[in-house]
């Protein structure tokens, strides 16, 4: 007993709760050994910040959705990976209306929540792994905050890289970020000048998840201003066409491959 958690799928394991909460079917955690227990997603950032969210969102039906996500599908076109699939529930309506769509992700646990919910084609694995299957896209899908895969400054260009070797000519990315910097917390605005005295973007988080007794590793995860996208795509076989913050702090951002 060391008062750590232990290494897992915690993504995977809390989605399967999650769904098993939602349709009754399936074991499912319970308070006081009765009633369902809602799933909960903890969030540990590296300054001690933890916070907690429930978990259903990750199954939520278009209806419960929020504006940015539907204008976002309404431009997927041709054929779309969806990075960071989650439980499906993008890659599932973009099915219903004949995108052709694969959903790749790190956790196996959440491809298999994906395969009962309906989800047909399916990738496990990292971009960097993916972009070496051959596999060619029109649209890459960064949703659900996961322009956050880009890490930081570190990370970035070998992320876009990815992409591109796995990308059609004119094809495009949507993703969606949010920015950082309105926060009147400061709990947040401390955060983010201590990661600048780092070297760091001010928004570069440094996370862990946890589920009961699972933990993940620590890592990064980027919360930038679309000031800050503009430099992190600069070099790259990508140009930044569109930033669509209409549900600001939150946006939607449309990069697209150079000619």
């Amino acid at each position: 007993m060391t008062g750590e958690p232990r290494i897992g799928d915690v993504f995977g394991e809390l989605l399967r709760d999650a769904l098993a909460v939602a349709t009754g079917v399936g074991p499912r955690p319970l308070a006081g050994g009765r009633l369902p227990r809602p799933v909960i997603e903890i969030i540990e950032r590296d300054d001690g910040l933890v916070n907690g969210a429930p978990a259903a969102h990750y199954l939520a039906g278009p209806q419960e959705w929020q504006p940015h996500d539907h204008r976002a599908v309404d431009r997927a076109r041709g054929a779309t990976l969806d990075v960071g699939v989650g439980a499906g529930r993008i890659a599932l309506l973009l099915q219903e209306r004949g995108v052709p769509v694969t959903g790749l992700d790190v956790s196996p646990g959440a491809l298999a929540v994906c395969r009962r919910r309906g989800v047909r084609d399916l990738v496990h694995g990292t971009v960097d792994e993916h972009c070496a299957s051959g596999r060619r896209y029109d649209t890459f899908l960064l949703l659900g905050n996961n322009l956050g895969l880009f890490e930081g400054r570190e990370r970035a260009p070998a992320f876009l890289a990815a992409l591109a070797a796995m990308a059609n000519p004119g094809a495009q990315v949507i993703a969606h970020g949010t920015d950082p910097y309105g926060t009147t917390d400061p709990l947040h605005s401390g955060y983010h000048e201590h990661n600048r005295r780092r070297g760091r973007l001010g928004g570069q988080l440094r996370l862990r998840l946890r589920y009961r007794e699972l933990g993940t590793p620590w890592f990064d995860y980027l919360v930038c201003s679309p000031d800050e996208l503009v430099e992190l795509v600069r070099g790259t076989a990508w140009r930044l066409t569109d930033v669509d913050d209409r549900d600001a702090p939150y946006y939607l951002a449309t990069l697209r491959l150079d000619a």
